[in-house]
């Protein structure tokens, strides 16, 4: 731990030979008004009994507004990767706060370090506050570098993917511009870059070319590679609207001179009839709503002043451009479109972090998609990796930290019938009643990251704290916070805009198999992210009863196995759904084992639930399953 806070902290800013009085008011400033971005993130944190807030610092969702970087417990090699993508994104100055963990390789040492706990959280705190204020510009700051921020760029054919040189060029084959990428990434379907002299056409009954609709003005053009592009569609809930495209996704030609429109977007209620779309309106920016028919007349459209004929397409050596597009992916009303592959997290807001959601998206829809667990544990079975049973536990329960009172029972169940062990009832009433309790502070962790994806900042306030208290309430304080958590479940149904925008989203399809726990209780009904939202909050007071008929909670631990010897079998039902854990005994140490949890079922749900949603609507389904990436075993 770094304890002399006249020294800068890791991430200083440069200082001139001197501190100046603007340098100092800054160091000041900074120092009192303390911001983290938590990896793995915030629900890691709650699960641990941190109240951040509490001490002192305020929780951001990007990197770009956080001066401390707040990691807990151990990262996984893939999140030491992710982790200096989003240390390298920091503003100077910055710190690194190490809480119950090593400090990842990727990183510079921690500027503080401490276990677990939030008498370590306040003291990192109160030595970072001390520490900016006087050492946040320093006379010689540390570069920070890292072999993950360094990329090798090839550059490929955007229709002929085999065509791949290290240096910019032109395809051999159809002569289109080479686009960059990152070595080892999968070729793109279209060049998202192309100087906007890409042509894209749509294939209907009668086929012909539409005009380019120019949004940015001629200087923007050759800025391309700095601009995200979006692909535009009809959608229900679109009104007219104006965006900031480069690359527009109608038919595109190039002009020798550009023009700069101001078109607002108009966007057809429905993707009905053709023909009615295609009448009475100018073209959208996107190129959408206006499809080929034959007879289509341009000059009806304010196109009179642009020739056809002025574009000679097969000069340049490109191919006919209805052969390069004729195998390309379609959208839903049949236009050629860029699907775009786009990842959410490992640390993003409104969904678990450890988790990666990779997305394609058409437009702002999903066309498929996939999650994979960065932190997820990994099933060991070889001879000779011999473990102690109490080792084993705490191993096990320190892997799972959104549950790990659920798999410290689990392996407790195991390892004792495995040595022989007949139950006892005043232990299992014990451990049963602490396993509510996490089911109860689980259930509101997970309202708390609903809140956070929705943007209903009181549902995250009210339910972290309840989560919090949870945490260290006696049986009797349980049983007094009823009250409150009935009344967090009346005001979530009274919440209109809550309902509308769980209600319909993330429905699972009709025998989903694997299921089990909350998702699985919840597909009885309607089996939609609001059934999932309800079945959690009945099961909060399902749980505070029997905590109020059952007793005081115990904290699941071993008890004497000697050297016993054998196989055992347990099954747990953890906050998430059932799991279950089998392993061979040795004298006393665990030989061999073999976990099967709910989060390695329902992490394949994902491709089913995202699969024609809207973006929105997709990343709220997958945050309504309650994955806990820790719980992904492969």
């Amino acid at each position: 731990m770094t304890s002399d806070p006249t020294m800068s902290i890791t991430g200083a800013r440069q200082r001139q030979e001197r501190f100046t009085v603007l340098q100092k008011w800054v160091s000041r400033a900074l120092a009192g008004n303390l911001s983290c971005l938590i990896v793995p993130g915030p629900e890691v944190a709650l699960s641990h009994g941190l109240d951040v807030t509490a001490a002192g610092m305020r929780i951001t969702a990007t990197p770009r507004d956080a001066s401390v970087l707040l990691i807990i417990g151990e990262l996984s090699e893939k999140m030491n990767e992710a982790v200096a993508v989003l240390y390298a994104q920091m503003p100077r100055p910055r710190a690194i706060v190490n809480l119950g963990g090593q400090t990842p390789s990727t990183l510079p040492d921690a500027d503080f370090s401490a276990g677990v706990s939030q008498a370590g959280l306040i003291d990192a705190v109160d030595w970072l506050k001390r520490a900016l204020a006087k050492g946040a510009f320093s006379d010689s700051p540390e570069d920070f570098d890292a072999p993950v921020l360094h990329a090798r760029i090839e550059y490929v054919c955007p229709m002929h993917p085999e065509v791949v040189q290290n240096e910019p060029g032109s395809c051999p084959k159809c002569g289109m511009d080479l686009v960059a990428r990152e070595a080892g990434e999968p070729a793109p379907e279209h060049d998202h870059g192309h100087d906007h002299r890409e042509h894209r056409h749509h294939e209907h009954e009668h086929q012909h070319h539409e005009h380019e609709h120019q949004h940015h003005d001629h200087a923007q053009q050759h800025e391309h590679h700095e601009h995200e592009h979006d692909h535009g569609h009809c959608h229900d809930h679109h009104d007219s609207h104006e965006h900031d495209h480069e690359q527009h996704e109608g038919h595109q030609h190039s002009h020798e001179n550009h023009h700069d429109h101001g078109h607002k977007h108009q966007h057809d209620e429905s993707d009905g009839d053709a023909e009615e779309k295609n009448s009475g309106h100018d073209h959208s920016e996107h190129g959408h709503d206006s499809h080929e028919h034959g007879g289509h007349d341009h000059v009806g459209h304010g196109h009179s002043g642009h020739d056809h004929g002025g574009h000679d397409h097969g000069a340049s050596g490109f191919m006919s451009m209805i052969e390069v597009t004729k195998d390309l992916p379609r959208s839903a009303d049949g236009l050629a479109m860029d699907w775009m592959e786009v990842p959410f997290g490992p640390v993003f807001p409104g969904l678990p972090g450890g988790l990666k959601l990779t997305l394609t998206l058409d437009g702002d829809g999903v066309t498929e998609g996939q999650a994979t667990s960065l932190v997820g544990m990994i099933n060991e079975s070889e001879e000779g990796k011999e473990i102690d049973a109490e080792t084993f536990i705490e191993r096990l329960a320190s892997a799972m930290p959104l549950a790990s009172v659920s798999y410290r029972l689990l392996a407790c169940l195991a390892i004792e019938r495995a040595a022989g062990l007949e139950n006892d009832s005043a232990t299992d009433q014990a451990r049963a009643v602490a396993l509510e309790c996490e089911r109860i502070a689980s259930h509101l962790g997970w309202l708390a990251q609903t809140g956070r994806q929705l943007g209903f900042a009181w549902l995250t306030d009210r339910a972290a704290t309840l989560q919090l208290e949870i945490r260290r309430a006696s049986g009797k304080r349980l049983v007094e916070l009823t009250p409150a958590l009935q009344a967090l479940a009346a005001r979530l149904g009274r919440t209109p805009l809550l309902k509308s925008r769980l209600k319909g989203i993330g429905v699972l399809p009709s025998g989903t198999a694997g299921l089990s726990g909350p998702v699985a209780r919840a597909a009885d009904d309607a089996g939609d992210a609001w059934a999932r939202l309800w079945q959690r909050l009945d099961e909060i007071i399902t749980s505070l009863d029997y905590i109020k008929a059952t007793g005081e909670p115990g904290l699941p631990v071993l008890r004497n196995i000697g050297r016993g010897s054998g196989t055992g079998e347990a099954t747990v039902e953890t906050p998430r759904g059932e799991a279950q854990l089998s392993l061979i005994l040795e004298h006393g140490q665990v030989k061999s084992y073999r976990l099967d949890t709910a989060c390695s079922h329902h992490i394949g749900l994902v491709a089913k639930l995202v699969e024609g949603r809207e973006l929105g609507d997709a990343l709220v389904a997958v945050g309504s399953l309650d994955l806990s990436p820790w719980e992904v075993i492969s």
